[in-house]
């Protein structure tokens, strides 16, 4: 029998997921801004509006807390929680995710309650992917080791999924909760949807058992089939439901339809008929949402977000 929808965890997962459909969302910052590690945020606001207005399912953060060099990228600058207050406020129908939190260099506490704060402010729309980070020069400023790092994040997700229920009892290495205190608010549906980012130092049965959905890199077409394939196996033989899979993508849209694709950095530059035969390829392997990065966008920012409004949206989102 055909499964018509993922579990029903809030407004955004519903929104975003769905099997055998693709939507697609974009990076924030919504700029090009090459090999320069910091973007301006130039009209991030306005654009984050017109990332809504034109139908993209989600804009997605990154939580980068110092800008390192060596990685050549500090995301969208702002914190996410903060970011996300803002972006609640300024948007109203688009998906608010962060691609991803990085777990162990955050207390669960702080991010049980800034990501439910979150998901109430903007009725339910958060998609909270969780990582266990890969930049070894965050752990020391923050007092932090990094090769624990993957038995601080499962902690951490129990922890957060403990705090979703009302005065919760738990014992975990970052705290004991007794029953006798609450945190609030309660996530909008009851429940915080937690995306898993890679392995993050984990057995991929647990990645598979522990999340509600997995997010993943963009590969050739058999190795990405197989390791889809792969996930959804291990949701199978846990007795779970099936849970969606989003990958990322880099993408330099150029005006010629019809033109070739060339690689850039974990993605290519090409027309929009190639684009939609490539997104089309990846929902065949099971890919339920594809988040485009315009890092290194050549066009205009704003007339690019359009053409993709115009010329593929139409194509996958209902």
């Amino acid at each position: 029998m055909q499964q018509t929808g993922f579990a029903p965890l809030n407004r955004a997962y519903s929104a975003t997921f769905q099997p055998e459909r693709l939507s697609i969302g974009l990076v924030a910052p919504l700029e090009a801004h090459g090999n320069d590690p910091v973007p301006d945020m130039t009209r991030h606001i306005e654009r984050a509006r017109l990332a809504d207005t034109l139908g993209f399912s989600a804009l997605w953060l990154r939580d980068v807390p110092f800008n390192v060099p060596s990685f050549g990228d500090a995301g969208q600058v702002f914190d996410p929680f903060v970011y996300l207050g803002a972006l609640a406020g300024a948007t109203q129908h688009i998906a608010l995710g962060v691609a991803s939190i990085v777990l162990p260099l955050r207390h669960p506490a702080h991010v049980a309650k800034a990501a439910a704060s979150a998901d109430v402010l903007s009725d339910g729309r958060l998609l909270l992917g969780v990582a266990s980070g890969d930049r070894p020069d965050e752990y020391p400023a923050l007092g932090m080791s990094f090769e624990d790092r993957g038995e601080r994040f499962r902690d951490s997700v129990d922890y957060i999924r403990t705090m979703a229920e009302p005065y919760p009892r738990a014992e975990t290495a970052q705290g004991a909760l007794s029953g006798g205190i609450d945190m609030l608010p309660k996530p909008a549906a009851g429940r915080l949807p937690l995306l898993i980012t890679g392995g993050s130092q984990q057995a991929p049965d647990w990645v598979a058992s522990n999340g509600d959905g997995w997010m993943t890199y963009p590969r050739d077409a058999a190795a990405q089939r197989r390791v889809v394939g792969a996930y959804r196996a291990r949701i199978a033989e846990a007795g779970l439901p099936d849970k969606p899979v989003m990958q990322s993508l880099y993408v330099d849209l150029v005006a010629q339809k019809d033109a070739a694709p060339t690689p850039i950095h974990l993605g290519f530059r090409s027309g929009t008929d190639h684009l939609h035969r490539y997104l089309e390829e990846i929902r065949a392997l099971g890919i339920n949402h594809v988040a485009l990065n315009l890092r290194f966008n050549g066009a205009d920012i704003e007339d690019t977000m359009k053409r993709l409004a115009d010329e593929i949206l139409p194509r996958f989102h209902p």
